[in-house]
């Protein structure tokens, strides 16, 4: 398996998604992980986790990145064909309703057995959900480039995208707005490899 996590991006000095990635174990249910940290930006992040794929030959490629706001870890339905930035990436690009790949289909779906992660993580007590919406942002960009990819050149690779909460760290000067500890996600993300794994 391939394990990316982004840098950190915006206003935040920390990504929850790699420092998870960091201590998530080498091998899981006899998988090795290979982890990797990826930019927020937007077409280098893929140019990264292509050359990747090319160097290590993974059978899953698990993408993880920071939804703020949300509750829960939410392993993500959809990737859409569209970059449309509210923030800059961290190397200023911007782009706004933008095709990410013009001969790409509209919309890719996740081949992980993402019902199944949730079950396993709430089975943790830790609050989970299925989201039907990446955003637009890297992340959404990432998770689609990682579909073209298996759509166009990867095919016997399965694909997908987790999405954590800020760490408590990050919400300090954010009143009401919800955090997971990094212990916890790195529970939680453990219990998704476990379950992908075993389906794969």
């Amino acid at each position: 398996m391939l394990l990316t996590g982004f840098a950190p991006f915006g206003d935040d000095k920390i990504n929850p998604a790699i420092e998870t990635v960091k201590m998530i174990p080498d091998k899981i249910a006899q998988a090795e992980i290979f982890k990797l940290e990826l930019p927020t930006v937007f077409n280098k992040s893929a140019e990264v986790v292509h050359a990747a794929i090319l160097k290590y030959h993974p059978d899953v490629v698990l993408n993880i990145g920071q939804a703020g706001g949300r509750y829960g870890i939410t392993p993500e339905r959809v990737a859409i064909n569209m970059d449309d930035a509210r923030i800059p990436d961290n190397e200023g690009q911007q782009p706004l309703e933008k095709v990410i790949h013009s001969d790409g289909k509209t919309a890719y779906f996740s081949q992980l057995p993402i019902k199944k992660i949730v079950e396993a993580i709430k089975r943790e007590s830790l609050p989970s959900y299925v989201s039907t919406t990446a955003g637009t942002f890297v992340c959404n960009h990432i998770m689609y480039q990682v579909q073209y990819m298996i759509d166009k050149e990867f095919k016997h690779i399965k694909g997908g995208f987790i999405h954590i909460p800020f760490l408590p760290s990050q919400v300090i000067d954010r009143p009401n707005t919800p955090c997971l500890s990094i212990r916890d996600d790195v529970l939680g993300i453990t219990k998704a490899i476990e379950v992908i794994v075993k389906e794969a």
